[in-house]
């Protein structure tokens, strides 16, 4: 039977609409399921990987009990599934900087062990070897370099493509502060050389697919200006993303937000498709990119105000 997933991505589909991204609901997972996931967490997602098969919903690896929120130190971060968030990257960055003079002076490439850094994608960069080497082992020894045919298994990602490395090691604001100045330049340029090793790295995996993580829009749209994104980013994309095409593999990008002024910026590389958030115009998309691959229409809000008659709505409006 053909992995509903893979056909999704391939433009083949769905004939069932198929999950995508992350599930961080533990209180529906309670509900649907019938037992507690605080208690019995990976009993809790295998009953509803059971109840429905086709949303590949992921399972922990143990059983063992979790704690709730309210038994867990709020810090005042908000909730990220069933954890509190304890950090944001503008606090974190003053672990490391002490001033936005320190900020401009940082060389990624003579920094590039990132092990230590509370960051994703932490790890070490110094080199391809190493990269893939730690990529490696997520996939099965027994696929050598051989990638599985039509497996969605045989799929990597990468959270930061290149807008997310000075955002999340500078933190939010202070990027934002420093990024005009003429000293970034040399900066994204070591971010780059850095990602140039990743997409090495990864392009050697036996994978057949890759999912290009970077949060370069909010809800009302861009972060920074088409001009700043056609310098710093886009010109990157095209090589990373060229690397990975010239090794058989294709590309979904994804990124929160409303994406619409950069989706011509993006299909016209070359990418399978996109993986967003509701406040995107996917119809738009759709109408002017044949059979690509689009994920994230359906809206968390429309659910939360639990109507069936309008939740029915917007599945069949989507379909």
């Amino acid at each position: 039977m053909a992995d509903l997933r893979y056909e999704t991505l391939m433009g083949r589909g769905p004939k069932k609409i198929v999950h995508w991204e992350h599930w961080s609901n533990p209180d529906a997972a309670t509900y649907i399921s019938g037992i507690d996931f605080y208690q019995h967490p990976k009993r809790c997602m295998e009953k509803i990987n059971e109840m429905y098969p086709f949303l590949y919903l992921p399972v922990p690896a143990t059983d063992d009990p979790l704690p709730r929120p309210e038994e867990q130190q709020d810090k005042g971060k908000g909730r990220w599934g069933h954890t509190c968030r304890d950090y944001w990257q503008q606090e974190e960055a003053k672990h490391h900087f002490s001033s936005m003079e320190e900020m401009l002076k940082f060389s990624p490439l003579e920094n590039a062990d990132f092990s230590s850094w509370e960051i994703p994608e932490a790890g070490n960069y110094s080199n391809e070897e190493v990269i893939y080497q730690r990529l490696r082992k997520n996939f099965p020894a027994e696929w050598g370099d051989k990638t599985p045919e039509g497996s969605w298994e045989a799929g990597a990602g990468f959270y930061n493509t290149m807008f997310m490395w000075p955002l999340l090691v500078f933190g939010y604001e202070n990027f934002l502060s420093i990024c005009l100045e003429p000293e970034f330049e040399r900066i994204m340029e070591e971010f780059a050389e850095i990602n140039r090793r990743v997409f090495r790295a990864i392009s050697r995996l036996p994978v057949n697919w890759v999912c290009c993580h970077d949060d370069i829009v909010t809800t009302s749209g861009p972060l920074c200006s088409p001009a700043w994104m056609r310098k710093y980013i886009f010109p990157r994309y095209e090589e990373f993303w060229g690397m990975l095409k010239e090794a058989g593999k294709q590309v979904v990008f994804m990124s929160d937000g409303c994406l619409d002024v950069f989706v011509d910026d993006l299909m016209v590389l070359g990418i399978r498709g996109i993986i967003s958030e509701p406040y995107t115009n996917y119809k738009s998309i759709a109408r002017k990119y044949k059979d690509c691959f689009l994920a994230g229409e359906g809206d968390v809000k429309v659910l939360m105000r639990n109507n069936p008659e309008e939740i029915k709505g917007m599945v069949i409006s989507r379909g």
